[in-house]
């Protein structure tokens, strides 16, 4: 159900010039929201009502997208650049805005005053204000800033290409903005993933540049340790819509002293003012003991704030505007873009030509297929097998033709997947105002010029004189020119395509329909005569009826069909023409070429149209559940909502004995506590080839540096260290996680040594990136987890309250029926996922549970939430291990061990924390020159800063070696000796089968998961089906009463001509669109066979099995509404065959595009893979030669071909067993409909049950080719 949602509820301010502003804020209060308003960028769909402006001008004035700049939330890059090229190419765009102009005037002024600069600063200043050099001075010094010097010549990489980590990405999104100009700064939660040093170095340098050059900067921040909440100058905090504090920071905790509130000696500062707020952790901070405890709602906190004294002097602030004339000229930007326009457009060129390069793979192998298919024509139209004397030989040859340009147009069907997987970065670049859109489909239209030439000369040069074309050489290079423009027009109008569908399965979808229309409509398929009157407009629309026609003329009114035809006083090409309905006069061949180009710059046109105002599909609905929008509503009136006493604890901060014996309740199920040791663990993996060249000689890297440690029941570890130290590599490597690489070292549970498959059932991995199945609720993905790893003897009953324990555990109870949705699209929040990642996990009862960065992407209160489940787990006797990256002290303080490493793979502590880190501080203060830490510090932020390279520079030690000679490592080789001997009587873990459930019972759990998936997926299966009404309703119209007309041989070859369309561009279309969806649901199974829910084929097959129901209802569509409208012979064994030759049809070709996904690493190369085959199977389905007239030496292929079958079938059922007679193409003679079909097809009636056994086997074979590829490939590199 629809309902207005507030997100901002009437909110005033000011942001002040040359102050630092930190906007605060639980997830949900409208952080985004407001940072987009204050940016101009709000979205249409939103309501906005309210004015804001920038030195008294409003939006309408300038061009805020040029004057402010927004760092979004979602990390999206180009993954083929590398670090260095994305910001440099940023940087150009962006241009050096207002520093030329200060530069001139700087100059100006020095001049007159005759003051002679300091040269180095003078090269300093031209450098930064001059742009257009190899890298400019500003991307060194952002990359330096942002400690992304390391990695600068390294690809970005995406899911499947290795590249930086993620804390190094959401870095680079911040640089992206920060070598521009931009003097007015939006950032969103900038500290996703990153550690607190570098958090902290980056606010430092913001601080600095606001300060220094009067920015105004607004960040918001998730968890900002202590030292990075006391570099902003000013708060904004913002919970439910509403504005609670504006002011200075110092000044905040007076405010809620005021309130009543007091904040704690070591609590963090700006998690009390997070807490504070919530319904949950107020009643802790409370601090006026004589006055009875009432909940305060965040509306009387805004209320209060106003009548405040820091709320009213902003207030009467307001009221005064601005005084115009202080606005400095260069303050608000006035242009559209921050550089010319030609120099944007050289920009992009040399930006995509990059592009190109490193997409060169994909262009080589392009033209590698189109070269086999060439070859393969080229000895299937073999001149010797073709003769130049008959009407039926010119068919031959114009098959040859169409099927020519057939594959011109179907090799541009790759620029859809590849333009929408770059479409996220264009919209980008758009909504930033880099450069226009025109900037960029110009490059891209000139770049796509080679590609043409070579891929349509190559062709033209391998096939025309081996066909045996006319052997003019005036008609060769005629050919090639048609053919050159063909592939332009065919590549523009499939990025139309993709730039109107915006997502890979709507667009595929749009490029095949158009693919229908234009080659339905051609004149080939069925010829002009008989296209219906209503539909003409179509065939006078379709570019393929020029590049034909033209083709045609070009050879027909050749020298080689210059003989006469029969008793007529035309020629044999003259003849041919005119049976085809094809136009014979010579000038339609620039009639063809001109129409090609027409609609090659339309295309363009529409494509940079597209571009320009089209947004991405599914902007973010927000998913609320009515308990959420209850207790909103309650919370706005006030009503003191009773907090039980369980609920309190449970919920409150600190860790008490109560809740200790509440966490100590036990779950509804038992499980046995193990303990984990490991000594000498090391790591390598091959040097990648980008570093060879950069000079490194070794052959291997070494990850993880003789690493020994232990993890045991009821304790908590974290695995701290800066980014790129190796802590989810050492995680991977102990979780068996590894794909690639070499481990050394050994491993021991309990005592035993580790076997994997065991200790898969035993543990949980909570991964980093949060991988779940976008359409199911949270609950079924919980029962879904629970069904396939609880051993079987759990009965469904025991299992659901063991589920609903596990929600209430995590506190997803009240979004148990939300859908999970795509991260960063739809569904679930981030830390909700985080929650839903730790439950799934959880739900297999695991004795030990690897957590990746549970807390990463989370505010305090967020993260607090999560830490407190995970407490509660260790609580009930599990072992846990986190990785955690920037931890608050009460976070940092709630672990029990530490494992502290440094980069480059060593350990640098093991060992307790002790209370209030005393353990660890000791150990690091004993260390000769480490600095003392201060009160009240972070110790986490302590020990991070204290053992920095820097650090280790300056007093010249190696921290790892100087814990090599600790006493503390030689207790813990000790601990480890211990735990790597079993007692006596402990038995090692066995299962007696390697998965708890059995195969069927895997494909049961697995069908119940994909039938949930695909009902809702309407953007796969209701297009699906949409797809297949449209298409029946426009073949039907087209092929009106096709079926009923057997007067003539063209009418028979109409006929199956509509055939041959349907099962081509249905089949097609189910074989492309079924990719993405496989190729999601694969990336999920990755995670959940790592984890041992279940194996490969039953997996497999249930994705098989799911595709029945839902392609027999398609071809019930489209068998029903074509039969009838085409009018085949109304006998219910003829429509039984009908459906049944249809159905395995679609099959066949669904199944065979989740083959190609399975066998290629993702959806875009199984796309290109699949092209040439569908190519293949067109060329010999025996509609364009017919088998007869098939080299000997290729005529195997026709039976190895499904089409081929498919069309037997349905032709022999219809009019394998006709007596009517039926006139031949020469005029005169007349034969049973029966005979023709056989003699010039091939086709008997009495073949019909060979043909459908042969369409089942396709259908068979492919599928268990896909699960046997499910099963033995594994594209994801860890």
């Amino acid at each position: 159900r629809r309902r207005k949602l507030t997100i901002l509820d009437d909110i005033s301010g000011i942001i002040r010039p040359s102050r630092l502003t930190l906007l605060l804020g639980p997830p949900s209060s409208g952080k985004t929201t407001l940072l987009l308003a204050l940016a101009g960028r709000l979205g249409h769909d939103l309501q906005m009502s309210g004015r804001i402006t920038y030195n008294g001008h409003s939006l309408n004035e300038f061009v805020p997208q040029r004057t402010s700049a927004y760092v979004s939330q979602q990390d999206w890059h180009v993954a083929e650049m590398t670090v260095r090229e994305t910001l440099d190419f940023s940087a150009r765009c962006q241009g050096v805005g207002y520093k030329y102009d200060m530069l001139l005037e700087l100059s100006r002024r020095e001049k007159m005053a005759g003051i002679k600069p300091d040269e180095d600063l003078d090269i300093f200043m031209k450098a930064l204000a001059l742009g257009g050099q190899e890298t400019s001075l500003m991307v060194e010094y952002i990359l330096k800033i942002l400690g992304l010097d390391i990695c600068a010549d390294t690809l970005v990489g995406d899911e499947m290409l290795k590249g930086i980590s993620g804390g190094q990405k959401k870095r680079l999104t911040t640089g992206e903005l920060l070598v521009g100009p931009s003097r007015v700064l939006f950032m969103d939660e900038i500290s996703t993933g990153l550690d607190s040093s570098t958090t902290y170095q980056i606010i430092k340098y913001l601080r600095h540049s606001t300060h220094a050059l009067d920015g105004t900067t607004v960040i918001s921040l998730l968890q900002p340790a202590p030292e990075t909440y006391e570099l902003f100058d000013d708060i904004i905090l913002l919970c439910e819509g509403n504005i609670v504090y504006q002011g200075p920071r110092d000044a905040a905790l007076d405010f809620f002293a005021f309130m009543g509130f007091n904040c704690p000696e070591r609590k963090n500062v700006a998690d009390f003012l997070q807490e504070v707020m919530s319904k949950k952790d107020q009643e802790q901070y409370w601090a006026v003991p004589d006055r009875l405890y009432r909940y305060i709602p965040v509306v009387k906190f805004a209320e209060a704030f106003r009548s405040y004294r820091a709320g009213r002097n902003l207030y009467e602030e307001l009221e005064a505007p601005f005084d115009r004339r202080y606005n400095h000229p260069a303050a608000l930007s006035i242009s559209q873009y921050g550089a010319k326009r030609s120099e944007l457009l050289k920009t992009s060129f040399y930006w995509q030509l990059l592009l190109m390069k490193r997409n060169s793979f994909i262009y080589v192998f392009k033209f590698i297929q189109l070269l086999f298919v060439a070859l393969i024509t080229m000895s299937v139209f073999f001149r010797t097998t073709l003769h130049h004397n008959t009407i039926d030989d010119g068919g031959l040859y114009l098959g040859a033709l169409y099927f020519a340009m057939v594959i011109i147009l179907f090799n541009g069907f790759t620029e859809v997947s590849m333009l929408v997987a770059k479409l996220p970065i264009l919209y980008k670049h758009r909504d930033l105002h880099f450069y226009p859109c025109w900037v960029y489909t110009l490059p891209s239209w000139a770049l796509s010029i080679p590609t043409s030439l070579i891929e349509s000369g190559f062709w033209v040069a391998v096939t025309y004189y081996v066909v045996g074309f006319d052997p003019n050489i005036i008609r060769f290079f005629r050919q090639f020119l048609l053919y050159f423009f063909l592939h332009q027009m065919s590549l523009a109008l499939f990025r139309l395509m993709a730039s109107l569908g915006r997502t890979m399965i709507v667009a595929n979808t749009f490029g095949s329909f158009a693919m229908l229309v234009v080659m339905g409509l051609g004149g080939y398929i069925i010829s002009r005569d008989s296209i219906p009157s209503w539909w003409i407009w179509g065939f006078w629309a379709s570019p393929l009826m020029y590049a034909q026609n033209a083709a045609s003329v070009n050879e027909f009114l050749g020298h080689s069909w210059d003989k006469r035809a029969g008793n007529t006083n035309l020629s044999l090409g003259e003849a041919l023409l005119k049976a085809r309905s094809l136009f014979p006069q010579s000038y339609w061949y620039w009639i063809g070429i001109g129409a090609l180009l027409g609609y090659t710059v339309l295309f363009n046109i529409l494509f940079t149209f597209f571009l320009t105002n089209l947004n991405p599909l599914g902007k973010r609905q927000a998913v609320v559940s009515e308990e959420e929008l209850q207790e909103r509503d309650m919370k706005k009136k006030g009503e003191t909502v009773v907090i039980q006493l369980r609920d309190y604890l449970q919920h409150s901060g600190s860790i008490t004995a109560k809740t200790l014996s509440r966490g100590q309740r036990g779950m509804v199920l038992p499980f046995q506590p193990l303990s984990m040791s490991f000594s000498n663990i090391n790591y390598y993996v091959d040097v990648p080839l980008e570093l060879k060249q950069q000079g490194i000689l070794v052959d291997r890297l070494q990850l993880l540096v003789s690493i020994t440690g232990a993890f045991r029941p009821s304790v908590l570890t974290a695995l701290v260290g800066v980014s790129g130290a190796g802590k989810t590599t050492l995680m991977d490597v102990l979780a068996g996680r590894k794909t690639g690489g070499v481990i050394e070292g050994s491993m021991h549970i309990s005592g035993h040594p580790k076997k994997q498959e065991t200790f898969a059932r035993i543990s949980g991995y909570c991964e980093q990136n949060d991988i779940h199945s976008p359409c199911l609720t949270v609950l079924e993905s919980l029962l879904f987890s629970a069904s396939l790893r609880l051993p079987p003897n759990v009965d469904l009953e025991t299992q659901k309250a063991f589920v609903e324990e596990v929600m209430e555990l995590v506190e997803l109870t009240p979004l148990s029926g939300a859908l999970v949705g795509l991260p960063g699209v739809d569904g679930l929040s981030t830390e909700q996922r985080k929650r839903l990642t730790i439950a799934v996990e959880l739900v297999a009862n695991p004795s030990i549970v690897f957590m990746d960065e549970p807390t990463s992407g989370l505010d305090a209160r967020a993260a607090a939430i999560v830490m407190r489940t995970v407490r509660n787990i260790v609580n009930t006797g599990r072992t846990i291990v986190c990785t955690i990256h920037q931890p608050s002290i009460d976070i940092f303080e709630s672990f029990d061990e530490l494992l502290f490493m440094k980069r480059g793979g060593e350990l640098i502590y093991a060992g307790p924390l002790g209370p209030k880190s005393c353990k660890l501080i000791e150990y690091f203060e004993a260390v000769e020159g480490v600095s003392k830490i201060r009160r009240g510090y972070n110790p986490a932020a302590w020990m991070l800063e204290a053992t920095s390279s820097a650090e280790e520079n300056r007093l010249g030690v190696d921290f790892a070696e100087v814990y090599r000679r600790s006493n503390l490592f030689q207790r813990n080789k000790e601990l480890v000796d211990r735990l790597s001997k079993p007692n006596s009587d402990s038995k090692d873990l066995n299962f007696p089968t390697k998965y708890s459930q059995s195969s069927f019972d895997q494909f049961l759990a697995c069908l119940w998961k994909q039938n949930l998936s695909y009902w809702r997926n309407p953007q796969y299966t209701a297009v699906r089906f949409f797809y297949t009404v449209i298409i029946s309703l426009m073949l039907g119209t087209i092929c009106w009463r096709f079926g009923s007309k057997r007067g003539t041989q063209q009418e028979i070859f109409n006929a199956m001509g509509s055939i041959y369309a349907a099962v081509l561009f249905i089949g097609v279309t189910n074989g492309t669109a079924v990719q993405p969806v496989v190729s999601v649901e694969r990336f999920v199974s990755f995670r959940e066979r790592a984890a041992g829910m279940y194996s490969a084929v039953p997996f497999a097959f249930a994705q098989v099995a799911i595709e029945f129901p839902y392609v027999f209802a398609q071809a019930l569509i489209y068998c029903t509404i074509f039969y009838s409208m085409a009018a085949f012979e109304w006998s219910v064994l003829k429509f039984i065959w009908y459906i049944f030759f249809m159905y395995f049809t679609m099959l066949y070709f669904t199944f065979y595009g989740m083959m190609t996904t399975a066998i290629t690493p993702n959806h875009n190369v199984a796309a290109i893979i699949a092209a040439p085959f569908y190519m293949l199977w067109n060329l010999f389905s025996g509609f364009m030669i017919p088998h007869k007239r098939i080299p000997i030496w290729w005529r195997w292929y026709y039976w190895a071909n499904p089409v081929a079958w498919s069309l037997y079938g349905l032709v022999a059922s219809q009019y394998g067993d006709s007596d009517e007679l039926v006139k031949l193409s020469d005029g005169v003679s007349l034969v049973p409909v029966r005979l023709l079909v056989k003699n010039v097809f091939g086709f008997r009636h009495d073949f019909l049950g060979i043909a459908g056994f042969m369409v089942v086997s396709f259908c068979i074979m492919f599928a268990v080719i896909f699960a046997f590829a499910i099963k033995s490939l594994n594209f994801q590199k860890r």
